[in-house]
């Protein structure tokens, strides 16, 4: 078989031995998909609101954002986020 070109699938066809679906090789995910989880890591909440790492353990450590241990491990309850968005709105985004 050397010497011999093999051609190449035309752009959106499936070859043999390829799954259906998604052809990049990497996996979407939409919030949907995602299970409802009760507490986040700090980077989660962070992210979740739209700001720096540092400014979330800078509101964890102010008491601003409430957060509960697990173990060693520091986490951010879901509806913790809820309630500083809610204060944040009550004071007219002054905190």
């Amino acid at each position: 078989m050397e010497g011999r070109l093999r051609r190449r699938p035309a752009p959106g066809r499936r070859t043999a031995g390829e799954p259906f679906g998604n052809r990049g090789g990497s996996v979407i995910t939409t919030d949907q998909a995602r299970p409802f989880r009760l507490v986040l890591t700090v980077e989660e909440a962070a992210e979740r609101l739209g700001i720096g790492r540092t400014l979330m353990y800078a509101l964890v450590a102010a008491g601003e954002v409430e957060s509960v241990r697990i173990g060693r491990l520091r986490r951010i309850p879901t509806d913790a986020l809820d309630s500083y968005v809610s204060t944040l709105r009550r004071l007219g985004g002054a905190a």
